[in-house]
């Protein structure tokens, strides 16, 4: 079966949903939308996608798990995050609120190459990491 790949709004789902079962230990698609302030019926549409492309597994009671495939894209797209985050805010001195902003947008979009490069350069300049 071809499945598309995956767009930058399955990837702020899966790293919502990781973000979320750090915090509670259990994530529903209630708890997903409270948290990224959408409706019910998108995320219900968004979840059966990713469920159905294998990123995510829906236990009885609507418990929302990670599959290791999806754990591994949700801890890839949220090290970005923290790094591009980190980079702005150290380096480049802007505030955090808009560094964080700013790497939600362009965490989906940067080049593997560009990526690589900003993580070489936070590692030499041994920029502080928050734990990924």
């Amino acid at each position: 079966i071809y499945h598309m790949p995956i767009y930058e709004s399955g990837e702020d789902y899966l790293e919502t949903i990781l973000l979320l079962h750090r915090k509670t230990g259990f994530v529903r698609s209630v708890d997903i939308a409270a948290e990224l302030n959408y409706s019910k019926p998108s995320i219900s549409r968004a979840m059966n996608i990713l469920k159905d492309d294998g990123f995510i597994t829906v236990e009885s009671g609507g418990q929302i798990m990670l599959t290791e495939k999806g754990k591994a894209k949700a801890e890839s797209i949220y090290e970005r995050h923290v790094i591009i985050t980190e980079f702005f805010e150290k380096v480049l001195g802007v505030d955090h609120e808009i560094a964080a902003h700013d790497a939600c947008k362009i965490e989906h979009i940067i080049s593997d190459e560009s990526y690589q490069k900003l993580k070489e350069f936070t590692a030499e300049h041994k920029l502080d990491r928050k734990s990924v």
